[in-house]
């Protein structure tokens, strides 16, 4: 019979070693911890509430020597656009039919905004379209997309809160150039 000799176990050794802290450093830790916890939950909650910030739109359009449509077929005619909501930085489209009612050649004169309500919100808003300066005949139709962009700026967040604005509206002017 062999006998065995018992196995030798290594000690641990720690590679490791925590630092001691002191009652001060703890106490530190937890209100630097604490601190940081209440901090960002403020500016989550702030910035929640800023990226759903939102303003519903409408625009009133007025057209002079073309008639405005929202199908080529011209069956339906318009007077006025819903852009939906907007968020700070985004922008909405409307693409319309316009037919020339001229009684001459034309072409189209860049859309002008006016009667802002709120007045002041004109300033963060940016309309522009693709039209590409096409002469009509009269009767022609062209088609345009009219693009309606909110500014993402900071000021433009705080005028919306501090006015308390829930929705604006604006008349948007298209006229041919004859």
């Amino acid at each position: 019979m062999t006998s065995r000799k018992p196995r030798q176990t290594r000690p641990v050794e720690r590679s490791r070693k925590f630092p001691a802290f002191s009652r001060s450093t703890a106490l530190l830790v937890v209100i630097v911890a604490t601190t940081s916890i209440i901090a960002a939950t403020l500016v989550s909650m702030l910035l929640d509430r800023y990226t759903r910030a939102h303003v519903p739109s409408f625009g009133t359009l007025r057209t002079i020597g073309v008639e405005a449509y929202w199908d080529a077929g011209l069956q339906n005619r318009t007077e006025a656009i819903q852009w939906g909501v907007l968020l700070p930085g985004s922008s909405q489209n409307a693409t319309l039919y316009l037919r020339s009612i001229s009684n001459v050649k034309t072409s189209l004169q860049p859309p002008t905004t006016t009667s802002w309500t709120p007045e002041g919100v004109s300033q963060y808003m940016d309309l522009s379209w693709d039209y590409n300066g096409t002469e009509l005949n009269p009767g022609d139709v062209v088609k345009v997309t009219l693009t309606l962009s909110a500014s993402r700026s900071n000021p433009f967040i705080v005028y919306l809160v501090t006015n308390d604005v829930t929705q604006f509206s604006f008349e948007i002017i298209i006229s041919s150039a004859d």
